[in-house]
């Protein structure tokens, strides 16, 4: 046998080793014969550096080189799920679901693993690529971080894979690792990890991959999505890829009825206990892809899934103060300083007190007894006291009444719970707040920035608002401790290429109030440029689908500060897009403009979020529910009975999909 027949050998039987370790649990060697034919492997791929494959077994074990991670725009983008903390609410969704599609479906039950997300494409049965879901949108190349992880597999064993696919699951460090490297942490005098999501987060950024290796992550893969899958059923797709060699939870289950769904809630609360890793909850999915397409989308979440939280775990601490922080919008937010208390696998300390209401509300005092939980398992928060282990004499929590970072008087507005600074200009969070909030990742996504050099630029005087960083120089920036020259090329290769973040981006990053990412968005296409929106009147901005009085009264009170409007103007000067290009705005039409349209069924070419892009696109209003001032229902297979009697009752037209499409076509 030739050193190359042999490289390929040991590869195969490495591959299959690893699935029946780390996959099936059921190993049929020892650890040592494994080690001695990984040695043998890497000896022989030494000997032959021309025949180095990317996805060889040797590749687990990772290497010294840093890397720095690129960004990859996802292909179909990652959103997060809806969650619910109630049966009830789960009820809710199953009637939503059983109503929209009007047709029998199956739903497939997942455990919610508490880990970090992670999306692996396949091509001809190797993975080529491993990206985080970052915002979304875009990820970061995490490729070779993963290929240490020994449960997901380089190269496919079995048949019938697509020859392209992404699917989609959660890195994970078990308990008995994350245990373990926190001790090792805690012996060198290093700040333990809060808990393994944490853990297996900071992990995956990390950029030496062989230290990756070392920290003996794994992986439970959830999500399929290609162009030729094999099964329209998403549980039987699974299925499928666990024969090709995924770790799939043997956890999963498809049900067919509202009482199934919560046997399996009910089994899982109390089980979950003693699995090997965290997990905070069961997701549910409607099982067929086909049904999948036609329940569609809201702006942040998919309509035919839901994450259902596991009841918070409680414990009782001492309260030793109360801190106050102050945000980017002036809001004061109460902090509650507590005794640390073991909670859910973490360790807590702090836990927000919202508001002065809530604070009014506990009762709380100085020393107090506090019961913590934590909602959803995530943030802790404070949920009663126990008032009968109250400290004598005990001072009573009372609200501040000025900012405690610039000392302005707070004020509380009509229907808002929070308290507010309003010194803007001048008070030091409010100020690196914005900016803060103006490079992260959603909104200008400028590379090499972030909170503590936004904090060294300012405490320098190099910068006092948005727009000051456009007027940094390499050189400034290289002489500050801890920078230097290569952390200068960075910022400023990152302010560079901000100048071609989209108008939409642009306005959400301008942190005005009550404007978020799809808020951002409705407005760039009614008010295509930053200069026509400040013209813009109150009526004119309440005609925007979805846009209310108080984000317009917002909108008009940013630009009737002069302050704002010199902002933007330097903005613009500095380069940065204050219009929307003309292929963002190609293909709009007011074929449908002053018509308000609901839709109701199921589709074939489009699904129904596509069908509101449309109606959008192409100058209608999209309405939830009919009315006499519904100018026609667009209708798909399927529409309820109830919506159907309801237009007929009011004499509503029903547009068929195909004619809708020509309607939309039409000069």
């Amino acid at each position: 046998m030739t050193d190359i027949e042999r490289i390929d050998q040991l590869r195969e039987e490495l591959h299959l080793h690893n699935y029946n370790y780390y996959v099936l649990n059921a190993p049929v060697i020892s650890d040592k014969e494994f080690d001695d034919l990984m040695r043998e492997l890497q000896e022989l791929e030494a000997r032959h550096p021309e025949y180095m494959d990317e996805n060889s077994p040797t590749m687990r074990v990772g290497s010294d080189i840093n890397k720095n991670f690129t960004q990859i725009e996802h292909k179909y983008p990652m959103l997060s799920l809806g969650n619910t903390y109630s049966q009830a609410e789960v009820t809710e969704f199953y009637e939503r679901v059983s109503k929209a599609l009007n047709e029998d479906f199956e739903i497939c039950c997942e455990m919610k693993f508490d880990g970090t997300s992670i999306s692996l494409t396949y091509e001809h049965g190797r993975l080529v690529r491993a990206v985080t879901r970052g915002d979304g949108t875009k990820g970061d190349d995490v490729t070779d971080n993963v290929k240490t992880i020994r449960s997901i597999p380089l190269k496919l064993h079995g048949e019938g894979y697509p020859d392209v696919f992404e699917i989609r699951g959660e890195i994970l460090m078990p308990w008995v690792v994350f245990e373990e490297l926190n001790r090792e942490r805690e012996s060198r005098e290093e700040p333990l990890f809060a808990n393994p999501r944490n853990a297996a987060s900071g992990t995956l950024k990390l950029q030496n991959s062989a230290q990756v290796a070392s920290r003996k992550l794994d992986a439970y893969l959830y999500y399929l999505l290609g162009d030729n899958l094999p099964c329209d059923g998403h549980y039987e797709n699974l299925k499928e890829a666990e024969k090709w060699g995924f770790k799939i939870s043997d956890i999963t289950r498809k049900v067919h009825s509202l009482q199934e769904v919560f046997d399996f809630i009910n089994y899982w609360d109390v089980e979950r206990k003693n699995l090997p890793v965290a997990t905070d909850g069961i997701v549910l999915k409607v099982n067929s892809l086909r049904q999948q397409k036609n329940l569609g989308y809201t702006a942040k979440s998919p309509r035919w899934a839901i994450a259902y939280k596991f009841q918070a775990e409680q414990a009782l601490t001492r309260l030793l103060k109360v801190t106050y922080q102050v945000g980017r919008t002036g809001a004061i937010t109460p902090v509650a300083n507590l005794e640390p208390v073991q909670l859910s696998g973490t360790v807590v300390r702090r836990a927000s007190l919202h508001n002065a209401d809530i604070i009014a509300s506990l009762d709380l005092h100085v020393g107090d007894s506090v019961y913590v939980e934590k909602g959803g398992e995530i943030i802790p928060k404070i949920t009663g006291v126990e008032t009968s282990l109250r400290p004598a004499g005990s001072e009573k929590v009372t609200f501040i009444t000025h900012c405690p970072e610039c000392g302005s008087p707070l004020v509380r507005y009509e229907d808002e719970a929070a308290h507010y600074c309003t010194n803007e200009t001048q008070c030091p969070p409010q100020i690196k707040g914005k900016i803060e909030h103006f490079i992260s990742r959603r909104a200008m996504n400028i590379e090499g920035l972030g909170p503590e050099t936004v904090d060294l630029f300012y405490q320098e005087g190099m910068i006092h608002d948005v727009a000051d960083l456009y007027q940094l120089q390499s050189q400034d920036i290289a002489r500050l401790e801890r920078l230097g020259e290569k952390s200068a090329e960075n910022i400023m290769a990152g302010l560079a290429r901000s100048r071609e973040v989209p108008y939409e981006r642009v306005l959400f990053a301008l942190g005005i109030r009550f404007v978020g990412e799809t808020v951002a968005k409705k407005i760039a296409r009614a008010f295509p440029s930053i200069d026509l929106l400040a013209a813009a009147t109150l009526e004119d901005l309440i005609q925007i689908d979805e846009i209310g009085t108080r984000i317009a009264q917002s909108i008009l009170l940013y630009f009737s500060n002069k302050k704002n409007r010199q902002l933007v103007a330097r903005l613009k000067e500095a380069g940065l897009k204050m219009e929307a290009d003309e292929e963002d705005r190609s293909g709009y039409t007011d074929n449908l403009a002053g018509q308000s349209i609901v839709i109701s069924g199921v589709f074939q070419h489009h699904s129904r979020d596509e069908y509101k892009a449309l109606i959008e696109k192409h100058g209608g209003k999209n309405v939830g529910s009919i009315s006499k001032k519904t100018s026609f229902i667009l209708k798909g297979d399927n529409m309820g009975p109830s919506k159907l009697e309801k237009a007929e009752k009011l004499g509503i037209r029903l547009v068929e999909e195909d004619e809708f499409l020509k309607m939309i076509q039409e000069a």
